[in-house]
């Protein structure tokens, strides 16, 4: 799962009210050259930098074909976000007046026409270079026949043996409609097999280059994995992986697949690993099981053996791409998804420091002089809003993962079906919440966040604006609907506490209690695998209110979010091309 980023979950099933498009810009008419102009704005360009001074030559060889790895991923993600979305990419770069740029640039910076925190709405003409842009981001993206209902694909798969369904449900598989009209299953090592043999070639030679053996193994199986389409080998290599240059390439997650949240979407981040800041979080390591122990759940959904000590690594990213890089921006990812990988090692936590300190001065700070009351505007912390992150990471691997439906064992993925990312991604948000509070009355993070009174309220008062930093992206994103269902509960108990002028506080005598209420609920009904009462919870709370909204007002002129510059890419390209 990936944390304040560019991938997105499944569309809501409930409709945004007009308030909810207000203090953004809405595209129900096409925007000419200013108004994308002013849409893109709500990005701020950051030059994003890593220092690579410390790499062998080797490892910087590495490092130069692992970018060039990683624009493939871009082409492989606009086609798996609709099928026509390279026709039309390519058509938008014949266009060189200046519509035809402000539409390349806000293209690009979505991977397709619709404008992610515009609820996907399209910001091209219906009729574009001959091909028919729908009015909002099809929900089936290209991982499913074209014209093929939900209904008509869960009827299909009901159909099946067991093994043909889950290759059906399977991460790294689309289906397809074969000549005779039926429905098929094709593995991506099929579907995607020319920019697969490619990606390998690219890793092949990078795994040469490299000086590290882990990073070596792991290039060389992931390589593999493209062309077989088994990743489980590849994958553990990934969590073993322990080298300067840290990369993580590959099909990873599931908020492009809107119809069911199954598929995954391919993405890169190509890092330079910070060990100095690393080794501060592996005491978090130490506390998993007595978290897991200790949550507000009933004790037999608990898992009793979390899986074995999973690494985490803080790193600075040189390049995104693919689902790495598509309009929000990812400030931590926990991979990977595979249930069998995760109850057997955990999941990795992979902090992008840099992107996270780009996110903090250019976003956070100016919302919180706008959303906090002066009192608790002194409260706001980069450490707590570092550590939150992090902590969001690492729930993502605790609670239930595995449930039964049907008399069969099942996953809470399958189970919650398109509002598995919602219910997911809040459950993490509240669940690093309690863990963080958990350990401070322990005083487990002393050397991290202090203790007591002081850090409490850095904690707390942090999480709420960066709560209204999450809603400023609309509630298409499944972070910020999962926001908006804890933003409105703890509202509504009286934990937060809104002061009428679009100003907000945290009530510190009830916050930790209605955490742990509504951390609750969120683990049962992963737990339970109740779909129904997801649903219900997301009718009742995914909504901007009137006070909320009026806060959402004030901040409508700050950036939503940062539009990475990567200028140590650049550097590190050219000069590979200069000494060639």
């Amino acid at each position: 799962m990936a944390c304040g980023t560019a991938a997105f979950a499944q569309t809501s099933t409930v409709s945004p009210s007009p308030s909810q498009t207000q203090g953004k810009s809405t595209v129900s008419t096409i925007p000419d050259e200013a108004a994308l102009n002013k849409m893109a704005a709500r990005f701020a360009p950051v030059a994003l930098r890593a220092d690579t001074s410390a790499l062998s030559a080797g490892d910087k060889a590495a490092l130069v074909k692992l970018i060039d790895a990683a624009r493939i991923v871009d082409t492989l993600q606009l086609r798996q976000r609709w099928a026509n979305n390279e026709a039309v990419w390519s058509a938008l770069k014949n266009d060189h007046s200046a519509l035809g740029l402000a539409r390349q640039q806000y293209f690009w910076l979505n991977k397709g026409p619709w404008s992610i925190i515009d609820e996907n709405q399209s910001f091209l003409p219906a009729n574009f270079a001959g091909f028919a842009i729908p009015a909002v981001k099809p929900p089936a993206a290209n991982f499913y026949p074209p014209g093929a209902s939900k209904g008509d694909i869960e009827k299909w798969v009901a159909s099946l043996t067991p093994a043909d369904k889950d290759a059906a449900q399977w991460f790294f598989t689309t289906i397809r409609a074969g000549r005779d009209g039926q429905f098929k299953v094709v593995k991506y090592s099929d579907e995607y097999r020319i920019e697969l043999e490619q990606l390998a070639r690219f890793l092949k030679e990078a795994a040469a280059s490299a000086d590290n053996a882990s990073l070596k193994n792991f290039l060389s199986l992931r390589a593999d994995a493209f062309l077989t389409n088994d990743y489980l080998a590849s994958d553990f290599a990934w969590m073993d992986l322990d080298a300067a240059v840290d990369i993580t390439i590959g099909p990873y997650e599931t908020y492009n697949d809107e119809l069911f949240g199954y598929k995954a979407a391919f993405e890169a981040y190509v890092n330079i690993r910070d060990q100095k800041e690393s080794d501060k979080l592996n005491f978090f390591g130490k506390h998993l099981q007595e978290i897991e122990d200790n949550l507000p759940l009933a004790a037999g959904y608990r898992n009793p053996k979390v899986g074995a000590l999973a690494p985490m690594v803080v790193v600075n990213e040189v390049y995104g791409a693919g689902d790495g890089n598509m309009s929000v921006q990812t400030a931590a990812y926990n991979l990977p998804n595979d249930e069998r990988i995760i109850s057997q090692r955990g999941s990795k936590r992979v902090m992008l420091k840099n992107v996270q300190e780009a996110k903090f001065k250019s976003t956070l700070t100016p919302i919180s002089k706008l959303v906090l009351t002066v009192e608790a505007q002194k409260d706001l912390d980069f450490d707590s809003f570092f550590t939150h992150i992090l902590a969001h990471e690492i729930t993502h691997g605790l609670g239930p993962h595995v449930t039964k439906s049907g008399g069969r064992d099942s996953t809470p993925r399958q189970d919650l079906k398109e509002t598995y990312g919602t219910v997911e991604e809040a459950k993490a948000d509240i669940t690093g919440l309690f863990a963080l509070a958990y350990m401070m009355d322990k005083g487990q993070l002393k050397e991290t966040l202090g203790q007591g009174q002081a850090a409490e309220h850095k904690l707390y008062s942090t999480f709420l604006a960066s709560g209204f930093r999450t809603l400023h992206f609309g509630l298409t994103d499944s972070h910020a609907r999962g926001m908006a269902i804890q933003m409105n509960y703890l509202l509504n108990n009286g934990a937060f506490v809104s002061h009428g002028d679009g100003t907000f506080s945290v009530d510190f005598t009830k916050i930790k209690q209605g955490v742990a209420n509504l951390d609750r609920e969120f683990l049962t009904i992963e737990a339970t695998g109740d779909y129904a009462k997801a649903k219900a919870m997301m009718s009742k709370y995914v909504v901007i209110r009137p006070d909320v909204q009026k806060a959402l007002d004030k901040i409508k002129d700050v950036p939503n979010d940062i539009r990475p510059e990567f200028v140590t890419a650049m550097a590190l390209t050219t000069a590979a091309v200069a000494t060639h």
